[in-house]
């Protein structure tokens, strides 16, 4: 059975913008998308470039402060292939507008994250974002240690994406 289920992996769920989703470690709602050339700071940079932005309310669910939403929120253009690095995006606070840092456990937070958009890749009417899950586990193979782990996709997204400069 595990040979079938690997070649035939269930279809990821579709969620509708505005609706949470429980990764694991997250609890996530996408609000919004939207491509421009100042980041949420209102600062223009001074390289201009084309920035992706998602925006979203989080909460961590996990025990302990920790940065690492930008592995769980995927916009499926921008996804690596296999055995790369993913761009791990900037992640900004909404209430000041500035980089957030780390996401206190319990404590709900509107942020935007943004991408760099490649030059020359043509701007989707709608934006398909995935939303990878997490696995806590208490003792890992490896090391006997507890820790997240990266899970398979719990749901993708449909955005529409807004033109903003």
């Amino acid at each position: 059975m595990a040979v079938y289920e690997a070649a035939h992996p269930p279809e990821t769920p579709v969620a509708a913008a505005g609706q949470q989703i429980d990764t694991g470690r997250w609890f996530v709602t996408l609000r919004s998308a939207r491509i421009g050339t100042i980041s949420p700071t209102g600062v223009p940079p001074s390289n201009p470039k084309q920035l992706i932005m998602v925006d979203l309310d989080v909460v961590n669910r996990s025990a302990m402060p920790n940065n690492l939403l930008g592995k769980v929120v995927v916009p499926a253009p921008l996804a690596a292939p296999a055995g790369t690095v993913p761009e791990i995006p900037t992640t900004y606070l909404d209430r000041d507008k500035y980089f957030a840092n780390y996401f206190n456990p319990n404590m709900p937070e509107r942020v935007t994250m943004a991408w760099t958009w490649p030059q020359g890749m043509p701007v989707p009417e709608t934006l398909t974002v995935t939303v990878k899950g997490e696995i806590y586990k208490l003792r890992d193979n490896l090391y006997g240690a507890t820790g997240w782990y990266d899970g398979d996709p719990v749901a993708t997204v449909e955005l529409p994406v807004e033109r903003v400069p």
